[in-house]
């Protein structure tokens, strides 16, 4: 095997700020500064032909129907290695997404000729992939770069578009008959999506970073998000980017498909609107759901701090596939496995990405016994450390604590705020909230922070016996390390309706705490169950465990305040509990990004009247 060359530069460029006009607006046709030879299915062009084409392969083109009958048409860029003899096959990598359009991304780049997308440069060098014997072949999906179609945000028509692409590309003349498929966000999705099919030449995936249900990321139980019609738009805009001057004929026609039906773009955006998670729009996109008894052999990373694609069903996802699986768990944001931070440290802090990423296609794909020991799961906990295990989540014990009674008013926050407000002034001051114009690849990395003082002044109203927009609940502190690991569930008894937001927070001694995670949801009178975000977050000996309950009061949802007062009665808390005294350490650093977390959601918090005991991690 060659030396692995640097990768990280393809996967680190930073994107253009999104063009959300709707319209086609293409690149200007600059002189180009060296030739660039397009191909077709059968004219490939080489690295020497295209400096576009990755060094090493040979680059084609070429349309085929999507699966459901509709008359989409989905275009391929294939890249084969140089070196194939006559008759000669190779296993294939798939990706699929909307981000292989030949002028960009998620808007226009600075290309100066067209050729094939350069999103996965970075696992194309690091893992030498066509030296290795493998082709890698990239698919637009409906309505994106060369594919015809209305968008389908992750919904049928998407998969019928994942479903044919797989079948394509097992059934092609250079193709083993086995396919693997990778990706990050939106192309880790239809990774998620082709486990989901259970199709037999589908031998692998790997999905970094993905959405589990694709209704969490617009809505949280009801509640809207900043995104809510932003990622509509962001997407309406890529699939209507104007592709390169030097496009073929046929290229260059598939890609104008919305200009004359408009209707797609509105239908695209109509969708996202649907609130109600039981619509047929959402069920028909619940990946985790759909995921029950597959077995593709599975890899996955996800950072259970990161504030894109969260990890919200994950552990359903995970629960109900049934095939092999390896993961890399920990803090970090929206990033690949081998990506790189500014000062050259790896944004997840371990090393090897490339080379078990290879590993766990050759095993699958090409039948070779791994070289080396990989753990399923390698996971990274809030403190840094890295350990091995054979599943996530490890649960030794599980508890189910009750938290009591409290009350609230729904206020968005505004009686909380109240106090902070500049001396002499009682307005209230307002919540910051993001733009909301984002896809899925280029969402902000962190929310608005809350306003300084927030919590601690919620606290000590709280202790005075005031109701304001939120309660808090203490532990006692522990007695030893804990580790809460899973994803918990709150549940409790309502009067009233409007909104509830439940917070968990690590309290230190010294009375600074860190929100380690959040849910909302709507709320009416009676019983409600909430599941807030898979977590793995060590309370070291002495800590506490703080929940709050109360009215949303961050940007980080666009929810309507009903200004009712909510009583809550009997609320509890489900909690999954591991002893980090039972880890198994392996390599790695810690997360460059877990410490950005903790500037940005540390509060003041001292830890109030304890009101339960959170029991140890240990088998009970």
């Amino acid at each position: 095997m060659k030396r692995r060359r640097s990768a990280t530069w393809a996967a680190s460029i930073l994107v253009a700020t999104l063009a959300l006009t709707g319209t086609l607006t293409g690149p200007v046709a600059a002189a180009q500064d060296r030739a660039g030879a397009v191909a077709t299915a059968t004219d490939p062009v080489t690295h020497a032909e295209n400096d576009r084409v990755p060094e090493g392969s040979v680059w084609t083109q070429s349309y085929f129907p999507s699966s459901d009958g509709s008359g989409t048409e989905l275009h391929a860029d294939v890249l084969l290695p140089e070196a194939l003899a006559e008759k000669k096959r190779v296993p294939v990598i798939l990706s699929i997404g909307p981000y292989f359009g030949h002028s960009g991304q998620t808007d226009t780049e600075d290309w100066t000729h067209t050729g094939p997308s350069a999103r996965f440069q970075d696992f194309i060098e690091g893992t030498d992939l066509f030296d290795e014997g493998y082709a890698f072949v990239m698919v637009d999906l409906r309505g994106f770069g060369g594919s015809t179609g209305c968008l389908d945000w992750g919904g049928p028509g998407e998969q019928a578009d994942v479903k044919a692409a797989i079948d394509w590309a097992a059934k092609q003349p250079w193709s083993t008959g086995a396919v693997g498929m990778y990706g990050k966000s939106y192309d880790a999705v239809t990774g998620l999506i082709g486990n989901n099919l259970d199709q037999r030449a589908l031998k692998a995936v790997v999905a970094q970073e993905p959405v589990w249900d694709m209704y969490q990321y617009i809505y949280s139980n009801g509640v809207p998000r900043p995104n809510v019609t932003g990622t509509a738009n962001a997407y309406n805009s890529i699939a209507t980017l104007g592709q390169m001057a030097d496009d073929d004929a046929h290229y260059q026609a598939n890609a104008r498909w919305e200009e004359t039906h408009p209707e797609c773009l509105t239908e695209n955006s109509a969708g996202y609107r649907i609130a109600d998670q039981w619509d047929e729009h959402w069920t028909s996109r619940d990946l985790a759901k759909m995921a029950k008894h597959t077995d593709t052999p599975l890899f996955v990373t996800q950072g259970f701090i990161e504030n894109n694609t969260k990890p919200e069903e994950m552990q359903e996802y995970l629960r109900n596939h049934k095939g092999p699986e390896r993961g890399w768990l920990g803090q970090w944001d929206h990033v690949r496995g081998g990506d790189q931070t500014s000062d050259g440290r790896l944004a997840m802090g371990r090393e090897g990405w490339y080379d078990e990423t290879l590993s766990f296609y050759d095993q699958y794909l090409k039948g070779i016994k791994p070289k080396a020991d990989y753990p399923d799961y390698s996971v990274q906990d809030s403190t840094g450390n890295w350990r091995a295990q054979k599943t996530w989540p490890v649960v030794e014990r599980s508890a189910t604590v009750k938290l009591g009674d409290g009350s609230y008013v729904d206020d968005g926050g505004a009686s909380a705020r109240v106090g902070l407000a500049p001396s002499g002034e009682t307005t209230p001051l307002p919540r910051r909230q993001p733009s909301g114009e984002w896809d899925m690849e280029n969402a902000p990395a962190l929310d608005p922070a809350a306003p300084k003082g927030l919590a601690e002044g919620q606290a000590k109203r709280q202790k005075a016996g005031e109701i304001t927009s939120s309660f808090f609940v203490w532990s006692k502190p522990v007695k030893q390390a804990v580790r809460v690991t899973g994803t918990p569930q709150v549940s409790l008894t309502a009067k009233g309706e409007g909104n509830v937001m439940v917070k968990l927070y690590d309290v230190a001694p010294d009375g600074t705490a860190v929100m380690f995670d959040e849910q909302v949801s709507l709320l009416d009178s009676g019983k409600l169950t909430v599941d807030l975000k898979s977590t793995d977050w060590t309370l070291t000996t002495g800590h506490v465990l703080a929940v709050e309950i109360g009215s949303i009061q961050t940007g980080s949802w666009r929810d309507t305040p009903s200004g009712e007062m909510i009583k809550v009665k009997d609320a509890r808390i489900e909690l999954a509990l591991d002893d980090p005294a039972d880890d198994h350490a392996t390599g790695g650093a810690r997360s460059p990004f877990l410490d950005t977390y903790l500037r940005q959601y540390t509060v003041d918090l001292p830890a109030g009247p304890a009101s339960f005991t959170l029991p140890s991690g240990g088998r009970h």
